[in-house]
């Protein structure tokens, strides 16, 4: 059971990770088409996600999913315990 932290905003972070879940390095505009959300609203999130290291960007204008992330989609990384970087 994932355990979303008070500064996540649920499910579009959760459905963002999903998006990225599979591998590849996608942009947010590719993200936000993916999960009916502005490119506006999912470059927030994925800031976010971004400074508790859910994701990381490898590229100017790309972004991956983490270990961590990967970890807090399976259940097994307890959000709130995490800092902002």
């Amino acid at each position: 059971m994932r355990k979303p932290a008070d500064w996540m905003q649920m499910p579009t972070d959760d459905r963002i990770l999903e998006a990225l879940e599979g591998g590849l390095r996608l942009t947010p505009a590719v993200i936000a088409e993916n999960i009916e959300k502005s490119r506006t609203h999912v470059s927030r999130r994925l800031s976010d996600l971004t400074d508790y290291g859910f994701v990381k960007k490898p590229k100017r204008g790309y972004y991956e999913i983490t270990e961590l992330g990967r970890g807090y989609l399976a259940g097994n990384v307890d959000a709130t315990n995490l800092e902002n970087e």
